[in-house]
């Protein structure tokens, strides 16, 4: 004779909420947030694969999105150069592959940025309804960030095999300063996520900062070394990141190694701290949007 198992085992272990703080037990919600986190990841790959698919599904040019911009950011400023009209300065690789490879690597930081907000305003239905892990929601995005930095990466290789860029053994440690600087944007995001939620200005509002936050990084042109427009250049958190990447890819000389550094130790920790007060402030928002 077979032996059911017991009711308890057949349910899932229910949701207790008590007004308690959990900063009051920092072991339990450390322990919460990695299964939370380890429980996502399935979640997040289905995620991720709808946003890719609808992305990409609708789109008559499809794929070649991902070249555009930087190409036609490059011929702009290309020409411009050329007519003296913007004196840049000079570049250790050719003008127009400086600026399509810089490009691809802001556009990774400012997808970074938006996808976040995005992704908790677009989830804002299934957060009042479904009990999950909110995690997911913020890892498809950083999984679709790095999808689309793939795309560009053939962009990026055309750039090196056409104008016969010389590369050293240095172009393999490039993709570590890329997730710094994809973690960088993905801090910003999740900590204006909840605010994005409640507010429409703040979506509203990035595209203006960031957009004014391209002209504060070198992108287009090299990190000036004179004048207050230089110390903000210098002081702009996404320098040192964006710099290394592209100096790991090409040069193999890195000339911002502390602050590079220093951002990066911010950045881990920073993201801690925001995953932190994002899983502490989601009820709340989650409860104003549902009433």
């Amino acid at each position: 004779m077979k032996h059911l198992p017991k009711r308890s085992n057949l349910k899932s272990a229910p949701v207790i909420h008590t007004p308690e703080s959990l900063l009051r037990h920092p072991r339990q919600l450390a322990q919460t947030m990695w299964h939370d986190l380890l429980a996502s990841r399935e979640l997040a790959w289905r995620l991720m694969v709808r946003d890719i698919s609808a992305q990409y599904r609708q789109s008559f040019l499809g794929f070649l999105w991902a070249f555009i911009p930087p190409v036609v950011l490059a011929v702009g400023f290309t020409l411009a150069s050329e007519s003296e009209i913007f004196q840049p300065g000079a570049t250790d690789i050719p003008y127009p592959a400086y600026v399509m490879f810089s490009t691809s690597l802001w556009q990774s930081f400012v997808e970074a940025v938006n996808g976040p907000v995005q992704a908790v305003v677009q989830a804002k239905p299934m957060l009042a309804r479904v009990n999950f892990p909110r995690e997911a929601v913020i890892l498809a995005k950083v999984g679709e960030v790095f999808f689309n930095f793939t795309i560009k990466f053939v962009l990026i290789v055309g750039l090196f095999v056409w104008y016969q860029i010389p590369v050293t053994w240095t172009v393999l440690l490039a993709p570590v300063a890329l997730v710094h600087l994809i973690l960088l944007g993905t801090l910003v995001g999740t900590l204006l996520s909840p605010f994005g939620v409640l507010y429409q200005d703040v979506s509203r509002g990035l595209t203006m900062v960031t957009s004014f936050w391209l002209f504060l990084t070198p992108v287009v042109y090299p990190v000036p070394e004179q004048g207050t427009f230089g110390t903000l250049v210098r002081f702009n958190p996404v320098t040192p990141l964006l710099v290394t990447v592209r100096e790991l890819a090409t040069t193999g000389i890195i000339s911002q190694p502390v602050g590079f550094w220093l951002v990066s130790i911010v950045t881990i920790l920073g993201l801690f701290v925001t995953w932190v007060a994002f899983r502490l402030a989601m009820p709340y928002v989650v409860e104003r949007v549902s009433s």
